[in-house]
């Protein structure tokens, strides 16, 4: 019995492969789900499943059900394959036609391995997208050597888009919506954010980059993640917007009086530990009718590098740290620096006990 499926025939290199559509119920019958983990890395075809990534595939799928969207799955087959031409006349030398392939001699997964698991565990929850369907692409099995090396091939120049692009490109996350909405309400992150990078170069002109901003968002807007867009991207104008009126250090290189890269290279104002050390504090601080007046504190706060006071908050070794623990210190001294109570994990984060704190040490 074969599986009849549209596809083209064409040639790359000296090898003959097939770009073919086939629809979603067929991932589960055709392609070879191979348990890895149980082969040394000589052995293994590719590298092992990830079984976390699956249930994130299977929402996407199930949750943008009239949008979602695939790559080509690429895959090798071991049977000769039958393929027809369609009659001439179509311009393409018998290139367009069916391809028959047999339905019992699975297709063993090159690149799309993840994709796959994420569709089949999809149609159990949603056979309606059994009708859907997914481009392949089809290559002779030659050997295990042969498809290492085309795993390593398929995979090593693909190039991760930065958080900070995934951030300014989806329209499906609301806490990203209500960042850019935001951000153009600010003059200090609409002039000095960097929408591409994660990370800014030294020569850079920016003080922030998107994925900084949009992680101290997801910190403010704790508990408000569904919420409407537009009363989310209001609240975040109105706080950063007072947050900047009292970080003299922002407003500095804004209105050209400090390059970028000098400040960032002599003070934390900037960097993405204190701006998410500060989305983290508005949360509590938005909870007190003197949450404005709160923040003037942040004048009084010394961001140079040069203060110990951050050694071991979020400096170690004479470099900034970003880790939860440098994050959760950084936002317990600014807390203090303001006037509010301290938890006694926070007093611990500070490496303070509640014995020993002082006015004088906030």
């Amino acid at each position: 019995m074969y599986v009849h499926v549209p596809a083209m025939r064409g040639k790359i290199g000296s090898r003959t492969y097939y770009a073919c559509l086939m629809p979603m119920s067929a991932v589960p019958n055709l392609f070879k789900f191979t348990d890895w983990a149980g082969f040394t890395p000589e052995d293994r075809e590719q590298r092992v499943l990830n079984e976390k990534r699956v249930p994130e595939l299977r929402d996407y799928i199930n949750e943008n059900e009239d949008d979602y969207i695939f790559s080509s799955i690429t895959a090798s087959y071991k049977s000769v394959p039958v393929f027809d031409p369609a009659p001439n006349g179509n311009g393409m030398d018998g290139a367009i036609g069916v391809l028959k392939l047999r339905l019992g001699d699975e297709l063993i997964i090159n690149d799309g391995q993840h994709r796959c698991a994420g569709i089949a565990e999809a149609l159990k929850e949603n056979p309606n997208i059994g009708d859907h369907t997914i481009s392949v692409l089809l290559f002779p099995y030659e050997s295990k050597d042969r498809v290492q090396q085309m795993f390593s091939d398929l995979n090593r120049y693909g190039q991760k888009t930065s958080k900070s692009l995934d951030i300014l490109y989806d329209k499906r996350d609301k806490i990203s919506a209500a960042t850019l909405a935001s951000l153009e309400q600010v003059p200090v992150f609409r002039d000095l954010t960097d929408k591409d990078s994660i990370s800014l170069k030294s020569k850079s002109t920016k003080l922030f980059t998107l994925a900084a901003l949009y992680d101290a968002n997801r910190e403010l807007l704790k508990g408000r993640e569904e919420e409407d867009i537009l009363a989310n991207a209001e609240m975040l104008t109105k706080y950063w917007s007072v947050v900047a009126l009292n970080m003299p250090d922002w407003t500095s290189v804004q209105s050209h009086h400090k390059e970028a890269g000098e400040l960032r290279a002599e003070k934390i104002a900037s960097h993405s530990t204190v701006l998410r050390a500060l989305g983290g504090l508005g949360l509590e601080l938005m909870k007190d009718d003197t949450w404005q007046e709160r923040l003037a504190g942040l004048q009084a706060i010394d961001w140079s590098k040069k203060n110990p006071d951050w050694e071991n908050i979020c400096i170690v070794a004479n470099s900034v740290v970003s880790n939860r623990q440098a994050r959760a210190a950084t936002k317990a001294y600014v807390k203090g620096k303001l006037g509010m109570p301290l938890t006694d994990a926070e007093l611990r984060s500070i490496n303070k006990e509640p014995a020993q704190i002082t006015l004088e040490d906030l």
